[in-house]
């Protein structure tokens, strides 16, 4: 039975942004090789471009005249060549685990560009730390009390640490040290003496609003000063991550926004809308730290830029996807098609776990391609709806909830492009669910007509 779909005005659709060079990975030839030689899902990786997101970062510090230093969130994607590109651009590197932290050591990173941060270190942890060298972001006073032990029993280096303080406006978090315990934390560093080296505070504040972070900041700073009053260094402060990426265009994402309705998804799914991702954000990435910076925090007479300038404190931020923005995609190949009422059901050949927004009982919207032997599907008069299923006996395994509105009739053999998945997207929930391997990632170093590429070093793959 054939499928006609209804016009393209009238179905949900998110394009993302157009990325060149995803299109020239795309028109290259190269991905149906890889599908074939892989036999599976897999991630392509563009690490050049992880270098000029670095260096948008980088270059919002200077303009400001801000003394910083960028650090990688590693948790945001596992593959090694992110750590690679932090050791040749000796840029730092955001930890929270022992594997993640030899997973950096390993790669060349040095320990001093090392921050080690999440909740109730374990003694291994805080031990390799205190060794290496890093910066330890305490949340916790036992936390704090493990680390002068170790300190004072183990190394020959002071323990380098922030404190973590409980932002206000997020008092139900989990993380962080209420005002009451940072005043407890200080006396302790003190009392420690030469055994820690209290370098500062930190935060990190979920959503990705601008000011609340620059408002948050100018509170750290005042805390640095009062610290230096007991004697202390107290030289730096962190503002986390939470730089959004922009996918989409704001004319798009509203228009999405406005138009989908239960019966665009596969069994009439429904979704907050404000439990999706903002995928249209008219402040992201390297624009985002612009724009604390510029802001003027509650109570001060300068801007956040100003005030760490006049009180000589240091400036580290951690991003995690707004470095990895345009540094890869996710390619699956079609291995089953089944018509349905009006639509169509693909299974691909991995499963949802390898997009990770639906983690948060969400869904990934940028609109993926179609790309099929002959190249990337064009647009028609017709649109071909499709949601998009997983190769597992699980009812809810679909990568795609949303009948997205193809540009021609997905094929077997046919494959999908879900755009700028490197962030997050593609190994924070994956798992070898009916043993089927992790997809593996492949990085691409070179464009052009013929792409050079070659796997990724990172244990998994």
């Amino acid at each position: 039975m054939a499928v006609t779909g209804p016009h393209p005005a009238n179905v949900p659709t998110l394009p993302a942004h157009t990325d060149p060079d995803t299109d020239r990975v795309m028109d290259s030839g190269l991905l149906h090789e890889l599908s074939y030689a892989f036999g599976g899902p897999f991630h392509f990786l563009l690490p050049h471009r992880f270098d000029t997101n670095l260096t948008a970062f980088r270059a919002v510090l200077d303009d400001a005249g801000v003394t910083g230093q960028v650090y990688y969130a590693k948790k945001a994607n596992k593959a090694a060549v992110w750590m690679e590109r932090c050791a040749a651009h000796h840029a730092g590197v955001d930890t929270a685990s022992a594997p993640e932290l030899r997973a950096a050591l390993g790669h060349g990173v040095r320990g001093a560009d090392i921050v080690v941060t999440g909740p109730a270190k374990s003694t291994e942890l805080l031990r390799l730390a205190a060794h290496q060298g890093c910066l330890v972001a305490v949340d916790s006073l036992d936390e704090l009390d493990l680390l002068v032990t170790l300190a004072l029993t183990g190394t020959a280096r002071p323990a380098r640490l922030l404190l973590r303080r409980l932002p206000p406006a997020q008092p139900h978090s989990r993380f962080g040290l209420t005002a009451a315990e940072v005043a407890t934390a200080l006396d302790r560093c003190v009392r420690a003496g030469d055994a820690v080296r209290m370098e500062g505070f930190s935060f990190h504040l979920s959503g990705y609003a601008t000011r609340p972070r620059a408002d948050l900041a100018g509170e750290l700073v005042a805390h640095c000063l009062r610290a230096r009053e007991l004697g202390l260094r107290a030289d730096r402060i962190s503002i986390g991550g939470g730089f959004a990426v922009d996918y989409s265009s704001a004319g798009h994402w509203h228009t999405f926004l406005d138009g989908q309705r239960p019966e665009h998804y596969h069994a009439h799914k429904t979704f907050e809308p404000d439990g999706f991702y903002p995928y249209h954000s008219p402040v992201a990435g390297a624009d985002a730290l612009r724009a604390i910076l510029d802001t003027v925090p509650e109570g001060a007479r300068t801007s956040l830029a100003g005030l760490l300038k006049e009180t000589g404190t240091m400036l580290m931020t951690e991003p995690g996807r707004a470095l990895l923005d345009g540094a890869g995609a996710s390619v699956f190949c079609v291995q089953g098609v089944k018509e349905r009422d009006g639509y169509r059901i693909l299974t691909v050949d991995g499963t949802s776990l390898s997009l990770s927004e639906q983690w948060f009982n969400s869904e990934y919207l940028p609109d993926p391609y179609l790309v099929t032997a002959a190249g990337r599907a064009r647009g028609g008069a017709e649109a071909h709806p499709a949601c998009v299923g997983g190769a597992s006996c699980l009812e809810p395994d679909l990568l795609t909830w949303r009948k997205v509105p193809f540009p021609a009739r997905p094929r077997i053999g046919d494959l999908l492009v879900y755009p700028n998945t490197a962030g997050y997207q593609m190994d924070s929930n994956e798992s070898s669910f009916h043993d089927l391997p992790l997809p593996p990632k492949v990085v691409v170093d070179r464009l052009g007509d013929r792409p050079r590429w070659r796997l990724d070093r990172h244990p998994a793959c």
